[in-house]
């Protein structure tokens, strides 16, 4: 008597959402803190869901994870310098920004959100932000007490009353050695907001 066949785990179902983000380009930049080896996880599961994706990465950004992790999960160069990209695209129009249809920057640390705020491009991840042709969705990720300090607060507040997108970060054990609020969300939640903003418009390669 031949024996009945195990179901699968759910996890190991066929999505039904797969390959929903298929013709979307997304830019993640990858910032300095610890909460980088998650957006190597949200990548990869960008990448599973049919995007595009490029990397571009702050020096910060590649002492936690190193770009070959990025440049593996995606199968595309990662941008990790300013002046190193001039056989891929015209510097003075940073087209990696123009192809975008999303600008996911994780983690957002508060630098590069004081940075944005004040109009400083003074490396490759400032000036793409700068420089987007997208709208711009930020996972910010910090100690508690920076994601408490005034200014950081006002910042965002700042940033979010031009049109700039924020997933706010969760509660629990720091990188410190302290809990409180400042980690960055999860990727699930992460994709969940990118494809909320993706979904409101088409990708800009079906109108080329």
């Amino acid at each position: 008597m031949a024996q009945r066949r195990k179901p699968r785990p759910k996890s190991d179902r066929p999505a039904g959402n797969a390959r929903r983000l298929a013709g979307y380009e997304v830019l993640v930049a990858v910032c300095g803190g610890i909460s980088a080896y998650k957006t190597a996880a949200l990548v990869s599961k960008l990448v599973q869901r049919g995007a595009d994706v490029a990397v571009a990465m702050t020096a910060a950004g590649q002492r936690f994870v190193a770009p070959l992790t990025f440049q593996t999960l995606t199968g595309r160069r990662v941008f990790t310098d300013l002046w190193d990209a001039f056989d891929y695209y015209d510097p003075q129009h940073l087209a990696p920004t123009e192809q975008a249809d999303l600008l996911v920057i994780a983690p957002a640390t508060a630098n590069i959100i004081g940075k944005i705020a004040h109009g400083i491009a003074d490396d490759l991840v400032s000036t793409m932000v700068l420089a987007a042709a997208s709208p711009v969705l930020l996972a910010p990720a910090m100690n508690a007490r920076m994601w408490d300090n005034p200014i950081v607060r006002e910042n965002l507040r700042f940033l979010t009353e031009r049109g700039y997108h924020v997933v706010p970060p969760g509660e629990g054990w720091l990188a410190c050695g302290t809990i409180g609020k400042g980690r960055m969300a999860e990727p699930e939640d992460i994709l969940a907001a990118i494809e909320k903003l993706l979904a409101s418009r088409p990708p800009k390669r079906s109108s080329m």
